[in-house]
């Protein structure tokens, strides 16, 4: 067997290799979508069971609530970026471009669970109704996400700093932004369902 054929071989594994990453990697975000479409239906079945109570669109400040989505969907363009710099193998980029899509997720996470915080404190927390408990689950599974996200763009950006844009790394990049997209869809839902269309 030449070098040729055997470079050829090895090719072919590493492609069946990704394929299979990323196949298991949508089966995984299926599955997460299952996840939250059946905690969307719980909120649409509890979201008036406020036990005389304030009701969800009275609890939230519209502006802050869009300058959270404004946020996140910024984070969404930079995490394009970062994988456009990285096809064109500008790896300062790439990492800056994460970096900055860091922050952007990190700032909408601490104005998330700030609001948790707020509502807790004058006393609108999971246990008040069925409506907030069916929204703190809802919303909180999504922060927990992000937080994971967050966590993984951190591994990401020392990867690409210290291994450079390997096979390996471009995957890994690739499965990342896959899922903080998902993220930042699920937010327009939680957005629109939540917290926009009670106002309508």
């Amino acid at each position: 067997m030449t070098d040729a054929t055997m470079l050829e071989r090895i090719t072919e594994e590493e492609r069946a290799k990704d394929a299979t990453t990323v196949f298991g990697f949508w089966m995984y975000l299926m599955s997460d979508l299952v996840l939250f479409a059946s905690l969307f239906a719980a909120f649409a079945v509890l979201r008036l069971n406020t036990v005389g109570g304030p009701s969800i669109s009275d609890l939230f400040s519209a502006p802050f609530v869009l300058a959270e989505t404004l946020v996140l969907l910024t984070s969404s363009f930079t995490c394009g970026l970062a994988l456009l710099c990285a096809q064109a193998g500008r790896r300062a980029a790439v990492a800056f471009w994460l970096v900055v899509t860091f922050l952007l997720g990190a700032a909408f996470a601490v104005m998330e669970f700030s609001e948790f915080g707020r509502l807790a404190a004058q006393g609108d927390d999971w246990t008040r109704s069925a409506a907030l408990s069916s929204y703190f689950t809802l919303v909180g599974t999504h922060g927990l996400h992000i937080v994971v996200g967050l966590a993984w763009a951190v591994a990401l950006i020392i990867a690409v700093l210290y291994r450079g844009l390997s096979r390996s790394t471009m995957r890994k990049l690739m499965l990342w932004s896959m899922f903080w997209h998902f993220l930042d869809i699920v937010w327009i839902f939680i957005f629109t369902i939540v917290y926009l269309l009670p106002l309508i």
